[in-house]
């Protein structure tokens, strides 16, 4: 529950939190502070929460690119500096990846996060492990070398899973999804990469096909984006009776921003068909889709992720503001006030719904964080 001061604070403040509103600046310092003491003392994030995230390798990529980009708070940058360290030191002089004892439950995310993360913040032996990182990257994508053919739904296309599928034809799911590739290609294109690098444009190739988009008739699809053609049970707002999958929230922001990091231009049809979609769908209080009644659950509980893929997707085309049903929505105050409603009085933030595991404040957190900085000037 909040605190009775945090509640009236809320009370008697303007009803949106402006982007230069100081209790925005509070509470990112109040959440970044909440982080640096979640630190362990070998410079790593470890989950109280999952003991799957016991590992150092699951959180400590995300909880640094976040204070990567954090206020100068004390403690900051000894905290910066170890989990930059701690990464680094997981790779080898040899190039390879130290899995640790059980291995990294997801790599694809842990090469990504970290490259971002250690261009952020120097440290020795940083350079190298960036390099290494993005190679073990490369090696992960469903592509020729893993039997995959263009015309497979899964090409291109990055996933969750500790070792890559290579392509069968028995009709199981494949392990292949927007996610995954957005992370992916957004650490290869930091690191260089160009939009005409083949890895980036077979990542299109799958991009592509997780969107409601007729290429011949626009007007028949939504825009919107699902998060995988491969594996229904794990597109959460479920498929329509048609037999669709239905388009939704935060893999629709994903969506936008991988169009754009693969290299399509911001007046792209696919892009404004897009970003159409999430102005008319906007919504800070859920994830917005239409999701079948059993999947009611999944809506909410990516729904820091939602926020943090949203501001990122309005930033990334310098959106500011936007008319809807007649009046001029301010994304990032509306945003930055439903976080402030949310925030714990630790600083850190949860979800009540635990089937993305945001109920971890080390996972919700950095979201959150991550949301209210892209909503800033």
């Amino acid at each position: 529950m909040r605190t009775l001061a945090l509640t009236l604070t809320l009370l008697v403040a303007p009803a949106l939190a402006s982007r230069g509103d100081d209790r925005v600046d509070r509470a990112v310092a109040a959440g970044t502070r909440a982080l640096i003491a979640a630190q362990s003392p070998d410079g790593a994030w470890r989950s109280r929460t999952y003991g799957v995230f016991k590992d150092g390798a699951s959180l400590t990529p995300a909880v640094l690119k976040a204070l990567a980009f954090a206020p100068a708070v004390e403690g900051i940058e000894d905290a910066r500096l170890r989990g930059a360290r701690y990464l680094a030191a997981r790779v080898r002089p040899d190039g390879s990846i130290d899995e640790g004892r059980f291995g990294i439950v997801y790599p694809v995310y842990f090469d990504a996060a970290s490259t971002i993360a250690l261009s952020k913040i120097h440290a020795p032996d940083g350079r190298e492990a960036q390099a290494a990182l993005l190679a073990d990257l490369r090696s992960r994508q469903l592509v020729e070398p893993l039997g995959w053919r263009p015309d497979d739904p899964a090409f291109g296309a990055w996933g969750y899973a500790p070792e890559p599928s290579a392509r069968r034809d028995d009709g199981r799911a494949v392990d292949a999804d927007l996610s995954s590739t957005l992370f992916a290609v957004g650490a290869l294109r930091l690191g260089g990469a160009t939009a005409d690098d083949p890895a980036i444009v077979k990542a299109l190739r799958f991009v592509e096909r997780c969107q409601d988009f007729d290429p011949s008739d626009p007007a028949r699809s939504d825009g919107g984006f699902f998060l995988t053609p491969t594996d229904p049970a794990r597109n959460k707002a479920g498929a329509s009776p048609s037999g669709r999958f239905h388009s939704y929230g935060s893999a629709t922001a994903d969506g936008l921003r991988a169009l754009l990091r693969c290299g399509l231009p911001p007046d792209h049809p696919r892009v404004l068909a897009a970003l159409g979609w999430l102005k008319r769908n906007f919504s800070t209080s859920t994830v917005p889709g239409t999701f079948e009644g059993s999947r009611e659950d999944d809506r909410e509980a990516t729904y820091f992720y939602y926020c943090w893929s949203l501001a990122h997707a309005f930033r990334s085309l310098g959106v500011r503001t936007f008319e809807r049903d007649g009046r001029k929505v301010d994304w990032a105050a509306e945003i930055a006030d439903e976080l402030l409603r949310r925030q714990r009085p630790d600083g850190t933030w949860s979800n009540r719904f635990s089937a993305s595991k945001e109920d971890d404040p080390l996972v919700a957190t950095p979201f959150a964080l991550g949301a209210l900085a892209n909503g800033r000037p």
